[in-house]
C-alpha cells in the first residue's frame, strides 16, 4: 500500500495553523527600516570585542548548558538568586515554554472535564498585543482569551474587566505585554500588582521594552510565586541577532521551565554577549537616552503634521496617519525607502507602528510625511 499524501502526515491542528508574521526583512539596501523595532545603534565595542574573541576553538564546543554564568552576573544585577533566573533563545522561547510548562491542551483537558483541569486550558492576553501568544497558545492546542483593551489602548481597570466578564481571572496563563505592543501604552506597576495579585494562574509580565519606559514591574516577579517577568537583550541592547532572553521569577516556576527546555538552548557566542553587555551599561543607557530623546521629536514633529500620535514608553510610537489611510502611507513611505509597520488586524487597521530610528532616520521620515501630506 502506498504511502498518502504529504499533506496527510500533518497534524490537523498544525494544518489549521496560522503562523506568527514578522516584520519585514528587506532583500535591497539604502532602506530606513523602522519596522521591526531593533535598536538603531551597535552593541557597545566591548561587547563586539568578546564576541570576536571568543571565536576560536571554542566553537566546536557545546556552550553552558544552563548559561550559569550568564545566570549567576543576572541575579547580582536584579538582586535574586540565580535559581530565580532562566535564559532562553530569546525571550520567544520562554513565552512558549511558560504554554507548555503551565498549560494543559483542550483534549486533555476535556478528558477530565470534571476536575481543575478544565481551567488549566487557556492562554489570556489583552488585544492587541504581541501577536505570538496565539500562535503558541493554538501551536499547544490550547484555548485562547483574547480581551480588548479599552479604547485609547489604556489596560482595563479590575473593576472594567469584572463588570466586562470576558477576563478569566481563573486562565492558567496571562501574558500582559508591559509597555504593550504595538501600541507604546505604559502600564503602572502598580495597576500590573492589582492585576497579578487577582489573577490564580501564572502571569507572564512580558517587558521587552522596559528599558525605555518610567518603571518596570520586575519586583512582582519576586513577590508573587505565580508571576514571571521576561526580558530580552534583543530590543534595547542590540543583539536581535544572537537571541537572548530571560526569565526572572520564583524558583519553582523557574525550575518548571527548565524541565522542559531544550539541551544547550542558549548559543555560546550568545552568552558571551549577554555577559559583556551586563559589563556595559552606561554606553546602553545613553542609547536608551538618545532614542527617548528622538522618540519625543518624533512624536511632536508628527503631531504638527497632523498625526494622532498616542503616548510610548517604548522604542516604537503609534500614529493614526491624516489624510490617506495608513495602508496606503505604508506604500508612500516605502516608494521614498522608508520602512514601517501595518497590521491588518481590525483595531489597528487605522495605524502605523514606526520604529524610533536614529537622528537622522527621523529628520527623515519627517521630511517624507510633509512631503506625502502636502
Amino acid at each position: 500500500m502506498a504511502p498518502g499524501p504529504p499533506s496527510s502526515f500533518i497534524r490537523p491542528l498544525v494544518q489549521r495553523l496560522h503562523p506568527y508574521l514578522p516584520g519585514e526583512q528587506p532583500k535591497v539596501e539604502g532602506l530606513i527600516k523602522l519596522n521591526t523595532n531593533e535598536n538603531p545603534y551597535p552593541p557597545s565595542p566591548k561587547v563586539l570585542a568578546a564576541i570576536k574573541a571568543a571565536v576560536d576553538r571554542r566553537l566546536r564546543l557545546y556552550p553552558n548548558p544552563t548559561s550559569e554564568p550568564l545566570r549567576e552576573k543576572l541575579a547580582k544585577f536584579h538582586g535574586c538568586k540565580p535559581e530565580n533566573i532562566i535564559v532562553g533563545n530569546g525571550s520567544d522561547e520562554l513565552l512558549a515554554l511558560a504554554v507548555r510548562a503551565f498549560v494543559e491542551p483542550v483534549g486533555l483537558a476535556q478528558n477530565w472535564v470534571k476536575t481543575r483541569l478544565l481551567g488549566k486550558s487557556y492562554v489570556q492576553f489583552f488585544h492587541p498585543s504581541y501577536s505570538l501568544y496565539p500562535v503558541l497558545a493554538n501551536i499547544h492546542g490550547a484555548r485562547t482569551n483574547a480581551v480588548p483593551l479599552n479604547l485609547d489602548f489604556q489596560m482595563p481597570s479590575l473593576r472594567e474587566l469584572r463588570r466586562g466578564r470576558q477576563w478569566d481571572f481563573q486562565a492558567a496563563l496571562t501574558f500582559v505585554t508591559t509597555p504593550n505592543a504595538p501600541t507604546g501604552r505604559g502600564y503602572s506597576t502598580a495597576q500590573l500588582q492589582q492585576l497579578c495579585a487577582a489573577q490564580q494562574g501564572v502571569v507572564v509580565l512580558d517587558e521587552a521594552y522596559a528599558d525605555f519606559a518610567e518603571e518596570n514591574a520586575l519586583s512582582l516577579a519576586l513577590k508573587f510565586p505565580h508571576v514571571l517577568v521576561a526580558r530580552t537583550f534583543s530590543k534595547a541592547y542590540s543583539l536581535c541577532f544572537q537571541r537572548v532572553g530571560y526569565c526572572v521569577g520564583g524558583h519553582e516556576l523557574i525550575a518548571a521551565l527548565h524541565k522542559i527546555r531544550d539541551s544547550y538552548n542558549v548559543n555560546g557566542l550568545g552568552q558571551i554577549a549577554a555577559l559583556a553587555t551586563l559589563d556595559a551599561l552606561p554606553f546602553y543607557r545613553a542609547n536608551f537616552r538618545r532614542i527617548i530623546e528622538a522618540r519625543q521629536l518624533l512624536s511632536r514633529a508628527l503631531a504638527e503634521i497632523g498625526f494622532e500620535v498616542f503616548p510610548s514608553q517604548t522604542n516604537f510610537i503609534l500614529v493614526r496617519p491624516p489624510r490617506f489611510p495608513a495602508a496606503a502611507w505604508l506604500q508612500k513611505l516605502r516608494e521614498r525607502k522608508i520602512l514601517v509597520r501595518w497590521f491588518d488586524d481590525p483595531m489597528l487597521r487605522g495605524y502605523l507602528r514606526i520604529s524610533i530610528g536614529t537622528r537622522a532616520d527621523v529628520e527623515a521620515l519627517v521630511k517624507a510625511a510633509r512631503a506625502i501630506v502636502h
